[in-house]
């Protein structure tokens, strides 16, 4: 049967399957709401990073599979929404024809059907609604879009999304200071004179010899005094002579002049002290490389990536690559994760959400565009999140490196194994310098089982950058 805007049809069966079907790329949620319109919990949102629910079950990329008989009675009625995923077009209104089926398991039998229309900068939908009716279930046609993505859809019916849009007015700094950044210790090395410093030295004149005056006999008229003659003293090739030795005045002992040492100014954070010219670098904790290299192009694509071992037993160990967007005032532009995989008209790219770490290599992948990038764009800051709680001190095998997408030449590489007793990295940022970019290791640990606990607290690695 095919369904209207707002047209329903019964489900006789006790278990169907709703797909989505498009020329691009979707994913399907699903939302399990009381007669109230809200759910009961998060835990009623089923999506790719929470598959399983009551009854409902999500099969990526574009499939929701309900057991009527399971729903919990209290649940009115179960949402079923489409959002592009951000690797095709940017809204519904370039994405082409999408077309809603409700089928028996099997696929054998449609139910019903439903193609939306009148779509244009919507970025997710609520397709169709099962519900209750006198018993019975029945199925709905609703397509209503929001352009506000799936955390628009989400956060209406009552789901906590840690993905609220930034305000759209100028960043002013709260009351409280933001945490100053890690002090850095640059320990400079002794100074080096061209030559040791001589030592003291004390020339002890020796005392004239006792004389005896040979007087002359009486009546000779005007005799001089015999010559007195002492041995000049030894001269120290470091210093400056000591003054001609005078019979009778007091010998002091020479002071050599004490040196002063002014040591160089010590390197801003986010400042360039190393280059690519000699190849790889090894960064040290907020160190900072210039991605330039002298006489070669400017690099121009980077991968931030991530990976990690499943965990052995119990729960498993959900990492997650981020990345966000700043100005140089430290307002967010904007942020790429699991919920959204691409900004900036794909200039930022995620390759999607890994659940366990399964697999070998990376894990999961975020491409920049560093060209690609809207002038106001200032700095990106990478980050690393625990979503399945555990932390960076329980996780073995897990690492983040910054790769060259081009000659795939690693920059920097964190190892996360073993580290603080907390759910959150900052491992690196990305600032823009006079000539390209500069890149700065962080290392820091933070809390936050997501980017958007992050994004406050690295507020301040910009603003330190900011001169």
């Amino acid at each position: 049967m095919e369904l209207t805007k707002g047209a329903n049809a019964p489900i006789n069966a006790d278990e169907v399957v709703v797909e989505v079907s498009a020329a691009t790329a979707v994913d399907v949620a699903a939302l399990l709401l009381t007669a109230t319109g809200k759910v009961r919990s998060d835990s009623d949102f089923i999506f790719y990073n929470q598959p399983v629910g009551p009854g409902v079950t999500a099969q990526p990329p574009n499939r929701i599979r309900i057991a009527t008989r399971q729903v919990p009675a209290e649940i009115d009625r179960i949402v079923v929404t489409a959002s592009l995923d951000g690797s095709g077009p940017p809204n519904w209104g370039r994405a082409g024809r999408l077309t809603i089926t409700v089928a028996d398991p099997t696929g054998r039998t449609t139910l019903a059907s439903f193609t939306p229309t009148d779509l244009s900068t919507e970025t997710a939908l609520i397709g169709v609604e099962i519900y209750r009716r006198q018993g019975s279930w029945k199925v709905r046609a609703v397509g209503q879009g929001y352009a506000n993505g799936l955390a628009g859809i989400a956060t209406d019916f009552g789901i906590t999304v840690d993905d609220a849009p930034a305000p759209q007015q100028a960043y002013t700094p709260p009351p409280v200071n933001y945490p100053p950044p890690a002090p850095t210790t640059v320990n400079y090395p002794p100074p080096v004179p061209n030559y040791p410093p001589p030592a003291p030295t004390t020339v002890n004149y020796p005392p004239p010899a006792p004389t005896t005056p040979n007087y002359p006999p009486p009546g000779t008229p005007n005799y001089p005094p015999p010559p007195s003659y002492y041995p000049p003293p030894q001269q120290n090739p470091y210093q400056s002579p000591p003054p001609p030795y005078q019979q009778g005045a007091p010998q002091q002992p020479y002071a050599p002049q004490p040196q002063s040492f002014t040591p160089p100014p010590q390197p801003r954070f986010g400042e360039a002290t190393v280059s690519l010219d000699k190849g790889r670098v090894s960064l040290s904790k907020n160190e900072t490389v210039s991605l330039t290299k002298t006489g070669a192009p400017s690099l121009t694509r980077v991968k931030m990536a991530l990976g990690w071992d499943p965990a052995k037993r119990g729960k498993d160990i959900d990492l997650d690559a981020s990345v966000v967007a700043y100005n140089r005032q430290a307002k967010e532009l904007g942020k790429v994760w699991f919920v959204k995989l691409s900004a900036f008209k794909g200039a930022i790219k995620h390759s999607g959400d890994n659940l366990t770490g399964a697999g070998e290599g990376d894990d999961e992948v975020i491409t920049v565009d560093l060209p690609a990038l809207p002038p106001d764009v200032y700095a990106l800051l990478f980050t690393v999140n625990s979503y399945s709680g555990q932390k960076f001190d329980e996780i073995a095998r897990a690492f983040c490196r910054l790769v060259d997408d081009f000659s795939g030449a690693e920059l920097v590489r964190f190892e996360l194994s073993r580290g603080d007793r907390r759910t959150g990295l900052f491992m690196c940022m990305l600032t823009r310098a006079p000539q390209g970019w500069n890149m700065t290791a962080l290392g820091e640990y933070g809390d936050g089982a997501t980017v958007s606990k992050m994004i406050d607290p690295g507020k301040r690695f910009v603003l330190a950058t900011v001169h």
